[in-house]
């Protein structure tokens, strides 16, 4: 009999209620139906298949397609008490064997598998040993070769199914366009299933596109003006751009490192986790960086170069705000990335089929920056979905865009292109149309043209614009042989005949983004309460505390706790752990955990003691400790999982009890562990070696020693 969904969702993951379509999802799932789940990022969709996950018997594999993702969700999940494990290529023999053997003992809930480590024949036999009780199938759009991120091992996928058939499948993507679903369905054998699609509107992103106008320092005004001191990634096209950027902010003060694929394994690796782990750290960054990354609380997302696709766009700034506070969205661009992707497309390997389409989800990116109208409108537009427009919170709609018939312009820009034989690029178009004596004009004759100055009425940056702006509509192509010139196709003609008008976009005056800073992007939501300095400075202070907590088990702080559940402690200020247990985001499991540190620290914060919940009710920091129950239990010859069992706790959080007790001076390390001199000594060495951080002396033995015996050594040795 499966268990109640809203308790596990209350006890184990700690929110008071299901969202948008998640319950409907939960509930299809349980009733043992499959199917495919739209919802963007931060909408929940992991819930969607953890919590049937404990409801049923059984086990649960989710297919995730980056090894650093699916280890920060096994983290998170097993900070909540839930017995979780990944199995993919970068463990050891030893580690892969504990984890097969954990499974077919039916020790675990969820099991998390990389496509490429799923599709083995080994695998594939030993999942047929297993209760598997549901398959999700994470990052979904994964599976479409027109997608951004097609994985070939993704087609795969089926044949699990085709073995499992009486399985529930359930296969979850943020971005997917209504080609790309089509796809997923059709590869993943979903036709008769129903698909749960929800808005993909993210309120919580502001969303603003500038034209480049000294690109670099423009971003530096808006990581300064809005966003100093947060976490963010900037987005480059190239390799050395990466570098560049990287190098150049940090230069500046801001905290940056690059990241794309032609880094060393090892230096993406250390980069990747500093990211995690850091404070406020900005990372630079190629594609190759972000479907990895489960940060909640990314602030920005900036594009230093044009996306290739607005899928694509969605995707990357998707990964700000993922916590629902305010984050921003911002880009920078101009006419060289539309001429320049045009040329990499045209140039790039692919069928005449994937060029074309690719150059048609170009022109759409295109749209989406030359559009005048609600960014929010379009961009849902493109995955098919209506908005009213009028969101106020991006910059057409806060600033306004306007228009004005462009026809007569347009006709003399493609004047120049016609007259010149469609062999030049926009910069000496404009050259030509201002009439100026450079070398190439004079080369080539050009001041004898019709053409020759008929454009002075408009300055060079507004040509600039037209260029742009008719290489955004296809009424003029990118030569891509011809390193970038622009040529005349069919609608280019109709526009010259007077058939067609052309409204262009007014472009705005350059000036720097340092005068809209709005700090910090807006106020934080908070469930009650006043928002002030003092609900800054307890914040800050449980900040403090969640990071000293999280590298004392080398873990990302937001694995310990949310941005946002920390926002919802200072606004409420919870003097009990039953007040706490409220909070959105506090669960049991971390509720035992932690509760007592946040009380006290909240309480230091701001100037209260913790008091009694209710008339009669003990003082909730005098109350028995439960790691003294352990402690007792143990003492009185009940070993570790019979104590877990009969307490109805993780054999993990046992163990954190008696290295509490160890570390209080009422129990021996000795009395808990037989170790050998040696392996006593090997530890200690690797635990003085790596200042006490658990996972390097993990990693040092290769899961030698569990994680629950290093804490025990820890623990004796004072490096707690």
């Amino acid at each position: 009999m499966p268990q109640d969904p809203l308790q596990i969702l209350n006890k184990t993951f700690g929110y008071p209620a299901f969202q948008g379509r998640q319950q409907e999802v939960i509930a299809h799932v349980l009733s043992g139906g499959s199917g495919l789940v739209l919802m963007p990022t931060g909408g929940g969709k992991s819930l969607c298949f953890q919590v049937p996950a404990l409801c049923l018997d059984g086990l649960a594999v989710v297919i995730s397609p980056l090894i650093a993702l699916m280890q920060d969700q096994v983290d998170a999940l097993k900070q909540l008490g839930v017995a979780a494990a990944f199995y993919n290529s970068s463990m050891a023999a030893g580690q892969k064997q504990a984890v097969r053997a954990a499974a077919l003992a039916g020790q675990l809930k969820l099991l998390y598998v990389a496509p490429e480590t799923l599709n083995t024949d080994f695998f594939q036999g030993f999942a047929d040993r297993l209760a598997v009780s549901l398959i999700a199938v994470d990052e979904a759009h994964c599976v479409s070769q027109w997608g951004n991120d097609f994985r070939p091992d993704y087609l795969q996928v089926a044949k699990l199914r085709e073995r499992l058939p009486q399985v529930p499948l359930l296969a979850l993507t943020a971005t997917a366009d209504p080609l790309t679903r089509k796809e997923i369905v059709a590869r993943l054998g979903l036709e008769a299933s129903p698909v749960f699609a929800s808005s993909f509107d993210r309120p919580n992103i502001k969303y603003e596109i500038v034209l480049k106008d000294e690109a670099r320092s423009q971003l530096l005004d808006f990581i300064r003006g809005r966003h100093q001191g947060d976490a963010g990634i900037v987005y480059c096209l190239s390799r050395k751009k990466v570098e560049q950027t990287a190098e150049w902010l940090a230069g500046k003060g801001v905290p940056a490192l690059p990241y794309h694929a032609g880094l060393d394994a090892e230096t993406r690796r250390r980069h990747q986790a500093r990211f995690q782990q850091e404070e406020g750290l900005v990372v630079c960054a190629t594609i190759a960086f972000g479907m990895g990354i489960d940060k909640p609380d990314v602030r920005f997302v900036a594009h230093l170069d044009l996306p290739k696709s607005v899928e694509g766009y969605y995707q990357e700034t998707g990964r700000a705000g993922r916590d629902g506070q305010p984050a921003s969205a911002w880009m920078a661009y101009g006419l060289g990335d539309a001429v320049q992707l045009r040329q990499l497309i045209s140039q790039g390997e692919g069928t005449d089929d994937f060029k074309r389409l690719s150059q048609q989800k170009l022109t759409q990116m295109l749209g989406l920056c030359e559009g005048v109208a609600c960014r929010r409108q379009m961009l849902l537009g493109y995955f098919g979905e209506a908005h009213a427009g009028g969101c106020g919170h991006c910059d057409n709609c806060l600033e306004g865009a306007r228009t004005y018939d462009g026809t007569t312009a347009a006709q003399k820009a493609l004047s120049a292109v016609a007259r010149t034989g469609g062999r030049f690029g926009a910069g000496h178009l404009i050259d030509v149309l201002l009439a100026k004596e450079t070398e190439k004009t004079q080369r080539n004759r050009h001041d004898q043209l019709s053409v020759w100055g008929v454009g002075k009425d408009l300055g060079e940056l507004q040509w600039s614009s037209v260029y742009r702006q008719l290489v955004a509509a296809s009424l003029v192509d990118v030569d891509a042989e011809a390193f970038g010139a622009l040529k005349l196709n069919e609608r280019s003609w109709a526009v010259l005949k007077g058939q067609v008008q052309v409204p262009l976009r007014e472009d705005p005056a350059p000036r720097s983004t340092r005068a809209k800073a709005e700090g910090k992007g807006g106020k934080w939501k908070t469930l009650d309460g006043p928002w002030g300095e003092l609900e800054e400075n307890g914040f800050q202070a449980l900040r403090a505390l969640r990071l000293r907590l999280a590298q004392a088990q080398s873990l990302p702080p937001y694995v310990v706790f949310h941005d946002s559940t920390l926002k919802e402690m200072a606004s409420a200020k919870p003097r009990s752990l039953a007040q706490l247990a409220r909070v959105p985001g506090v669960g049991e499991a971390k509720l035992e955990k932690y509760g007592a540190e946040f009380l006290a620290a909240l309480a230091g914060a701001f100037g209260y003691g913790v008091v009694d919940e209710a008339p009669g009710a003990r003082v909730e920091r005098e109350k028995k400790d439960t790691a003294l129950e352990s402690l007792e239990r143990f003492q009185g010859g009940q070993d570790v999982p019979a104590i877990a069992r009969s307490r109805g706790l993780t054999e993990a959080t046992v163990w954190e009890h008696l290295a509490t007790a160890i570390e209080a001076g009422k129990l021996r390390w000795d009395q808990v562990l037989p170790l050998s001199p040696a392996d006593r000594d090997d530890l200690l060495g690797a635990l003085a070696e790596h200042e006490g951080k658990l996972k390097p002396v993990f990693d040092r033995f290769k899961g030698r020693y569990s994680y629950d015996v290093i804490k025990i050594v820890r623990a004796g040795a004072g490096m707690g």
